[in-house]
């Protein structure tokens, strides 16, 4: 079966739910930045997303399905204006 891309153009819903600051699930993800136990940068189909905390991890990740989940002690959310790039596969061949 052929990867299509028309597929990752239409607009993911996107949703947050922070479950008592120790469990936060994410839908609308496109691509994952970066991640520490710090820190976790991703683009959402709203735009840029940083997730600040300690003893951060990722619990599940599918860019399929656009769902992530963080465990650890979650600080603070900060939305950014940039939208997604294009994924991993144009920052890689730039």
């Amino acid at each position: 079966m052929q990867y299509d891309d028309r597929t990752r153009n239409a607009e993911l819903p996107h949703n947050v739910i922070i479950e008592g600051r120790s469990r936060l699930s994410i839908s609308g993800v496109e691509d994952v930045e970066s991640f520490d136990e710090n820190s976790v940068n991703l683009y959402t189909s709203k735009g840029m997303l940083t997730i600040r905390g300690t003893g951060l991890h990722m619990e599940r990740l599918s860019l399929d399905t656009g769902e992530l989940g963080v465990e650890g002690t979650i600080d603070g959310l900060q939305y950014g204006g940039e939208e997604a790039p294009g994924g991993f596969w144009s920052r890689l061949f730039r």
